[in-house]
């Protein structure tokens, strides 16, 4: 096999897949350097499409100054890079994407979105603390006035506090639990968004956090505007907070790529309740990390309800740090067109007595619609006593509609309490007949089961207002498939 080195002092063309600004600015730049032709294992894994993406990222970013802030998002890029540089693009070859295929992306004109956006906004009608995040930058923050003292929302780069800010910057790292596409929104941030909890602080209303996408191409353009936003929550010792997560497609059925970081550390005997809803745009992209870090005695909770995307993954992963820790999670994909729902998860317990629960529910209601389930529950030696549950059902409603489920449970600790399970089906005969005897039409029956059967997930959203939009957005889309 031929070996082509890459030797950093030659000019090479940009890749036509890519747009970034010509225009030369003054900053801090991260090293960029291809590996050398020394090292045969990072030739091997040397992508040059995502070296030239790493770049055009990099050059899109604004000027760096010498604050701690930016020093704390420039060390997160020059670790990130690191990674980027030694992985190459996932293909239906790699395991984690067997059944996803990435290659609309890769085919698209990549361009990062480069500056804050001019989007007019209006605050949800809630009276809930409101940041509204426009194609990965923070540009409104509203009702914040009645946070508890000590509590930060709001931008990294405008973060005065060295306590906070030293805290979040402890956590604030590329994770080796992360992929191509973590490090990847590590370099390309250009900012970070913080929910600060202190010690011992119940916070009473959840933080909204509304992400809209502005930019977007045409249908037939091939244009694909990258954002990449970042979120770090971090609860202290005896914090409480919920968390509203909702990903909106702005105007119309536009073209653009989503690559979203959520980061949450739960101190110990702390609490977060997540609840994070995607309906984007139907030709978009939408890629999202979400790792969580729980100290002994916390808790995490997650509602999901995912409507939105061609391709739309989710990356789980959850790590109990502590003992008697308590992981919730609920999931409801839907795939009413040709779409992709695809959720990657990882439940890691190290500790005595933890107990975990995870439930995910995915409608295919399109010819093809695709959707996609892989959780892993993983019992380590010495989480003795844990009691852990995982359960998928599917639901295919369309001839050539596709779900590949793979539930995996590992146990190497030997006192347990572990159940896992799988279902795939149509709707039931004689649940339909039920219906069909007293009167009501086959049409209006298949609609009452299968609204029912995502219920339950929607059910478990903790604020009547979002739990009221989310299910006139399920009803709508169902009724437009059927």
């Amino acid at each position: 096999m031929a070996a082509i080195a890459f030797t950093p002092q030659v000019q090479r063309p940009p890749l036509p897949l890519f747009s970034t600004p010509k225009t030369p600015k003054p900053k801090t730049r991260v090293s960029l350097q291809p590996p050398s032709s020394s090292s045969s294992t990072s030739q091997l894994a040397y992508d040059p499409f995502v070296h030239q993406l790493a770049e055009s990222l990099d050059d899109s970013l604004p000027s760096s100054s010498s604050s701690s802030s930016s020093s704390s998002l420039q060390s997160l890029r020059d670790s990130s890079v690191q990674t980027v540089l030694s992985t190459p693009w996932p293909t239906r070859k790699d395991e984690p994407f067997r059944f996803t295929d990435t290659s609309f992306i890769k085919n698209s004109q990549i361009t990062p979105i480069s500056r804050p956006p001019s989007f007019p906004t209006s605050p949800e009608d809630t009276q809930f603390p409101n940041l509204d995040i426009v194609d990965g930058f923070l540009v409104n923050l509203s009702n914040l006035s009645e946070l508890p003292s000590g509590v930060y929302v709001g931008s990294l780069l405008e973060l005065s506090d060295e306590t906070i800010l030293k805290r979040v910057s402890e956590f604030l790292s590329s994770s080796s639990q992360g992929d191509l596409f973590w490090s990847i929104n590590g370099i390309g941030a250009p900012d970070l968004t913080v929910v600060y909890v202190p010690a011992g602080c119940r916070v009473e209303n959840p933080v909204y956090l509304r992400y809209f996408a502005n930019e977007g191409g045409d249908i037939g353009s091939h244009k694909l505007p990258l954002s990449n936003p970042r979120v770090l929550v971090l609860v202290e010792k005896g914090g409480e907070i919920g968390v509203i997560e909702e990903f909106l497609g702005g105007d119309g059925d536009k073209a653009y790529w989503v690559n979203s970081v959520l980061e949450v550390v739960v101190g110990e005997g702390g609490k977060v309740r997540h609840s994070y809803v995607q309906n984007q745009s139907v030709n978009a992209a939408h890629i999202k990390w979400t790792s969580v870090r729980q100290e002994s005695a916390s808790t995490y909770e997650l509602v999901e309800i995912s409507t939105g995307g061609k391709l739309s993954r989710h990356n789980l992963h959850v790590q109990q740090l502590g003992p008697d820790t308590i992981t919730e999670l609920s999931t409801l994909h839907l795939s009413a067109g040709d779409q992709t729902q695809d959720l990657h998860s990882s439940i890691v317990l190290d500790h005595p007595r933890g107990y975990s629960r995870q439930l995910h529910k995915c409608i295919v209601s399109h010819s093809e619609g695709k959707a996609v389930f892989d959780g892993n529950v993983k019992v380590n030696r010495y989480a003795q006593q844990t009691d852990g549950g995982q359960l998928t059902r599917s639901l295919l409603l369309a001839p050539r509609a596709t779900v590949n489920v793979k539930p995996n449970l590992q146990i190497i600790a030997d006192d347990v309490k572990c159940s896992h399970g799988a279902a795939i089906s149509d709707l039931e005969e004689t649940q339909l007949f039920y219906f069909l005897a007293r009167g009501i039409s086959l049409e209006a029956a298949r609609r009452a089961l299968v609204y029912s059967f995502g219920a339950e997930v929607i059910e478990g959203l903790p604020y009547p207002w979002i739990k009221t939009k989310v299910e006139s957005q399920i009803k709508e889309l169902l009724e437009g498939s059927s």
